[in-house]
């Protein structure tokens, strides 16, 4: 059977601390995400000189540890401690397969080994583990062609979340699935107050950085590269933004007057790429951006700051007006809505073990109580852009279509609806080109009846 793409592995280089030390933090961190904490957060925490080496290789256990889980349930049917439990599928998930594995898998088995007798919590537990990865290595081949047959093993994701895919995408849900095994890759938007994407494009080229214009403000990176080095980042002249996110500030108030002092509310605005963008797009307008995190905030005036733009911004609950809003109605409002992220699974991998059946439908009762607060708050003639980082439809078709139903005075202009990799974009603004690879997300853009 033929396995979905991998992510290509990372040429072997010499690691900047021993292999054992990092698979015992890399296996540290996967305990942690097994246990519901945040992949981004574990990572953050872990020193300075061993986080390149953690990440790239958490990151290639989170595409590959349904795979890994599986393999283990077939070398050991009963879990060993969570600890030696994590260190085991680390290993299995990073060298079930030669092509993508980051080093020999011999030399993997043997560090990982390593990395469990120098480790407390797992010091009992390394001749188990070293059992277990040594039959691994003689019966592979037989052991991989067996997990072949457990969906969850095969595409690396939930059960659930494949079934669900298959039902509400019959002819793409494998494009979807494969996608999310590839690294996402690194698209800028460029600020148009400095140069125009032609002559960014140039600049990059000069230093021998190849791209790609895509959408209207747009640069794919051939490949990625540390922000330092992209020319005049430190000024502001791009951000890095995905191409489905920079679809929304566009989107908001396209064919109005863009140097109107407009009144727009970005409600759940952090990092804040999408106020900037609106800032950039209405220079004029006057953007109250809120989020419920005080500290998310912080990232936001972080990010104006070096964009050399002003927003007011302030931590609150976008879901109670009534103790933040002055009573001015909007002209418009971007509300880009609390969701699974399972459209942005590529870029942080551990969503999918995350993520329970049940948190969509919940996630949906959010969704819909922001647009019921934030409805009223909106002029007559005004828009409200509602958007999600999701492809699954009760956070996207189904939660307008309910809103609808409900609100007479609504109606949906054009709009993107779902726009998931490998499918045409259709209802973007006016672009000069597609979209190339994208996120997952989600765009409905209603506008209020005139009174």
């Amino acid at each position: 059977m033929t396995h979905p793409s991998h992510s290509p592995s990372p040429t072997p280089h010499k690691p900047s601390a021993p292999l054992w030390q990092l698979l015992q933090a890399t296996a540290s961190v996967v305990q942690a995400v097994r246990a519901g904490r945040s992949l981004t957060a574990e990572i953050e925490a872990v020193p300075g000189h061993l986080r390149p080496g953690v990440q790239s290789l958490a990151f290639q256990v989170m595409r590959q540890l349904g795979r890994a889980m599986a393999l283990r349930e077939q070398l050991a049917s009963k879990a060993p401690p969570a600890a030696a439990d994590a260190m085991l599928c680390t290993a299995l998930a990073l060298s079930w397969q030669d092509a993508a594995a980051p080093y020999p898998v011999h030399t993997l088995v043997n560090q990982a080994v390593e990395a469990a007798r120098r480790q407390r919590s797992t010091q009992a537990q390394s001749g188990f583990i070293n059992a277990c990865l040594r039959r691994f290595m003689r019966e592979r081949e037989t052991l991989v062609a067996i997990t072949d047959a457990d969906p969850q093993a095969f595409w690396n994701h939930p059960r659930w979340w494949v079934e669900r895919l298959q039902a509400e995408y019959p002819t793409q849900w494998t494009t979807l699935l494969g996608m999310a095994q590839q690294p996402a890759p690194m698209t800028l938007r460029v600020d148009a107050r400095h140069h125009s994407v032609a002559d960014y494009l140039a600049r990059l080229q000069a230093i021998g950085l190849p791209a790609k214009a895509v959408g209207a403000s747009g640069l794919q990176l051939a490949k990625a590269v540390p922000v330092q080095q992209l020319p005049g980042f430190a000024e502001g002249h791009v951000s890095v933004q995905d191409a489905a996110a920079q679809v929304a500030a566009p989107l908001l108030l396209q064919g109005r007057a863009a140097d109107k002092p407009w009144r727009i509310l970005d409600a759940c605005a952090a990092p804040g790429g999408k106020t900037g963008h609106l800032l950039a797009c209405y220079p004029q307008a006057k953007v109250l951006a809120l989020d419920v995190d005080a500290s998310r905030c912080q990232r936001i005036e972080q990010n104006l700051q070096r964009l050399g733009l002003q927003a007011e911004v302030r931590a609150a609950d976008a879901s109670q007006p009534d103790r933040w809003w002055d009573g001015q109605a909007f002209d418009a409002i971007l509300l880009d809505a609390p969701c699974t992220a399972s459209g942005i699974v590529r870029r942080h991998p551990d969503v999918r073990w995350l993520r329970r059946p049940t948190d969509s439908a919940q996630l949906a009762q959010t969704q819909a109580q922001l647009l019921k607060a934030l409805w009223p708050l909106l002029a007559p003639g005004g828009r409200m852009l509602y958007c999600t980082c999701s492809v699954f439809r009760s956070e996207g078709d189904e939660t307008v279509q309910a809103f609808l139903q409900r609100n007479t005075n609504a109606r949906l202009l054009p709009s993107p609806g779902h726009l998931i990799p490998g499918q045409t974009p259709t209802g973007l603004p006016v672009v000069d080109n597609a979209l190339g690879e994208h996120d997952g997300f989600y765009y409905a853009l209603l506008e209020k009846e005139r009174a």
